[in-house]
């Protein structure tokens, strides 16, 4: 018997009453699991085993498959379902998630960031644009995409007022050493979006949502998070393009 805490990232019928569950763990990255009668109406896993539950499982292992034995409710995040907008974001990270957690990984924070931004996207603390940022830049950097945010890579600047950010390789050179020599996707910003990557992949989880920008920074800032992530996992997502067509 195996016992741990998890969300639900996904859900597949299988036949008439059972379906296959995945799920982000804290300490056993994502995992698939077999709910037998879950679509009974006195099925025993009930709500705890639908799609962004985040549960405690008892799980039964038989050779290489896990079945659920029992499961009791931590939190449903109900209040996603509100908006076609919510559900759709929420979405989009469960599929990142599955595509670059491995099974048997060990990265509590990871688990941490999802239901922080699921707390934050039910509870409209945080604007989507805001939390789908902080989601793509921290992830990448737990799963080691950390950009290279220290310093101008010439002349070791700290803060120059303009910056060209490599979406390519994640590092930034200022104006002044910036030049037609540099190949690559390069993104130019102003310091304030620099300031606030550099919040989002070096901050404390106490801290990492506590930060604002204005509006032109923030459209900036989602713009870098989303050509860094997908440049950098290499894969274009269906859920982000559903997201943006009911946006």
């Amino acid at each position: 018997m195996i016992t741990i805490e998890g969300i639900v990232l996904r859900e597949r019928s299988v036949g008439e009453a059972d379906k296959f569950i995945d799920i982000l763990t804290r300490d056993r990255g994502v995992l698939e699991a077999s709910v037998k009668g879950a679509k009974k109406i006195n099925g025993k896993s009930g709500s705890s085993s639908q799609l962004f539950a985040y549960s405690r499982f008892c799980l039964d292992q038989r050779r290489n498959m896990l079945y659920l034995n029992s499961a009791e409710p931590l939190h449903i995040f109900y209040g996603l379902r509100d908006s076609l907008t919510k559900i759709s974001l929420a979405s989009y990270f469960s599929e990142v998630l599955r595509f670059c957690v491995i099974p048997e990984a060990q990265n509590n924070d990871i688990l941490r960031l999802t239901l922080n931004c699921l707390h934050y996207l039910e509870k409209n603390e945080r604007s989507e644009e805001f939390l789908k940022a902080v989601f793509e830049l921290r992830l990448m950097s737990e799963i080691g995409f950390m950009p290279d945010i220290v310093a101008c890579r010439e002349c070791g600047t700290f803060e120059p007022e303009e910056i060209f950010f490599s979406i390519t390789d994640g590092g930034f050179y200022c104006s002044d050493c910036f030049g037609e020599g540099h190949g690559g996707n390069y993104m130019r910003v102003r310091l304030p979006v620099l300031r606030a990557v550099r919040h989002i992949v070096l901050a404390d989880f106490g801290r990492l949502f506590n930060f604002r920008v204005t509006e032109g920074t923030m459209s900036a800032l989602s713009q870098l998070a989303e050509e860094y992530t997908q440049a950098h996992l290499e894969k274009s997502f269906p859920t982000l393009e559903f997201y943006r067509s009911v946006k």
